[in-house]
């Protein structure tokens, strides 16, 4: 299965608490519901979207624990996102949790690369992460992400776990796709490219001259 990111950010990179203030107050963070305002029927196309391509869900305990107390409780047959988070396969990983409640859910405990390494050599579409912070970085820094799917929000929120923390895996990407939403919303779809190029500036005879890697 390919192993997809999907991830709404800041400006300044945070990803949390994005659907309500009481979402996850963790660490003091108080800016959460920041994003609602943006929220449209264009939003809501590839949102639904993403989760069209779901065969199965990876996330980490935090986000796990918020998407069940609210998805679990919708049952419009409609709605594709509680549709697919309720019915299709739920890989959490926690070491503290024992038996999940929220239907087709598994624990992951152990070596977390080992174990998605595994996910993804099976057969199938899409293995999706949806939020968790934690758990993107740890798959980021290990290279088993291949592609990420960011919405991009027009708002600072000045503080709040961010999607790539300081030291993690330098690295470029390939932008595949892009859409701008009527509230200033911005879908990036994006496919690492191996490592960060880098190029030089200089100044000769009077010109600036750029010197690509």
């Amino acid at each position: 299965m390919k192993l997809t990111l999907n991830a709404f950010v800041s400006l300044d990179g945070v990803m949390q608490g994005p659907g309500g203030p009481d979402e996850d107050r963790s660490d003091g963070f108080d800016q959460g519901g920041g994003v609602v305002p943006f929220v449209d029927e264009e939003f809501g196309a590839i949102v639904g979207d993403w989760f069209a391509k779901t065969d199965e869900i990876l996330l980490g305990r935090t986000t796990y624990d918020m998407m069940q107390a609210f998805w679990s409780q919708i049952t419009d047959p409609d709605d594709v996102v509680a549709t697919v988070l309720n019915t299709r396969p739920k890989h959490v990983v926690s070491t503290t949790l024992r038996e999940p409640s929220w239907r087709n859910s598994s624990v992951i405990a152990g070596d977390v690369v080992a174990a998605v390494e595994l996910l993804k050599a099976k057969p199938g579409g899409e293995l999706q992460v949806h939020g968790s912070c934690a758990l993107a970085h740890t798959l980021h820094d290990a290279g088993l992400i291949d592609q990420y799917r960011l919405i991009v929000f027009p708002v600072v929120v000045g503080q709040g776990k961010r999607l790539f923390r300081d030291g993690s895996a330098p690295g470029s990407f390939t932008l595949i796709g892009s859409t701008t939403t009527s509230t200033g919303a911005v879908a990036l779809t994006l496919q690492p490219a191996g490592v960060l190029d880098r190029g030089d500036i200089e100044v000769i005879d009077g010109k600036e001259v750029i010197h690509q890697a």
